[in-house]
């Protein structure tokens, strides 16, 4: 009986082992693609450059069309295909916010899309979650139109003023948080904290600034009002503490001399 089960759990395992085995190389062979230089932030008017590289471009498809998409302005988009020595095969350039390069079946290992541009201005400023706008979409389209998104990037533009605000609204709640903390009333700072916020998501960067630095104030003030109120009771209950010891004192002598006089 054992021997027959020895027999069986052999097959079975060699099949475990080769399920294994093809699932592992199975998505190395996938098209994949990295982003080299891709800002998370970038102020507006500044000249950005990012380079995305496709590797196994004809891993699933002998033949498809690259797109893609920004919202960068003054764009030129550069492909180039590298065969897997890393030798150049080919290169073409596009202008414009979005581009379609036709690939078919090739010694083409590696593709590489360079994209330049200009971050263009903000349509509509929001301090959490922070505003985005899209650096690029890459798509994998097909004969007869369908497509997939290869991968998307994104970063937050800002402005001179739009960073200043933002970071004086940041200051102010971490002042918030602090007096919260030590046990201050920061209603009041609070409030003015979502006045500074509103202002910022108006587009209204030095009243947003202001605000928040009377936020800020505020909550200072009531942490110094509260760490004072705390030491004077705490000076309170010392004294009361030291009244009590001395009044004990003079109750243990005054019960002593009772007693030498009786004695």
């Amino acid at each position: 009986m054992t021997m027959n089960s020895n027999r069986c759990s052999k097959p079975l395992t060699v099949l475990l082992v080769l399920v294994l085995a093809v699932s592992a190389v199975g998505p190395a062979t996938a098209l994949s693609v990295s982003a080299a230089d891709a800002p998370s932030e970038a102020e507006v008017g500044e000249e950005i450059e990012t380079t995305f590289t496709l590797e196994r471009p004809f891993s699933e498809y002998e033949e498809w069309t690259l797109n893609g998409e920004t919202n960068l302005s003054d764009v030129t988009w550069t492909v180039k295909l590298y065969d897997q020595a890393g030798d150049k095969l080919d290169q073409q350039s596009y202008d414009g916010t979005s581009f379609n390069h036709s690939l078919e079946q090739s010694d083409a290992f590696e593709v590489e899309v360079v994209l330049e541009g200009t971050v263009t201005e903000v349509a509509a400023y929001s301090y959490d979650p922070a505003q985005q706008t899209l650096l690029a979409e890459l798509n994998q389209v097909r004969d007869g139109g369908s497509s997939d998104t290869i991968d998307a990037w994104e970063f937050r533009p800002y402005t001179a003023d739009s960073d200043e605000a933002r970071t004086a609204i940041a200051d102010a709640e971490q002042a918030i948080a602090d007096a919260d903390d030590s046990g201050a009333d920061v209603s009041a700072a609070e409030n003015t904290l979502e006045s500074a916020v509103s202002a910022f998501d108006h587009g209204n960067f030095e009243n947003a600034g202001n605000l928040a630095s009377d936020a800020q104030e505020s909550a200072n003030s009531a942490q110094q009002s509260s760490q004072q109120t705390q030491m004077l009771l705490y000076g309170g209950l010392g004294l009361v503490a030291l009244v009590l010891v001395v009044g004990a004192v003079f109750w243990y002598r005054s019960q002593q001399d009772d007693y030498d006089k009786l004695g």
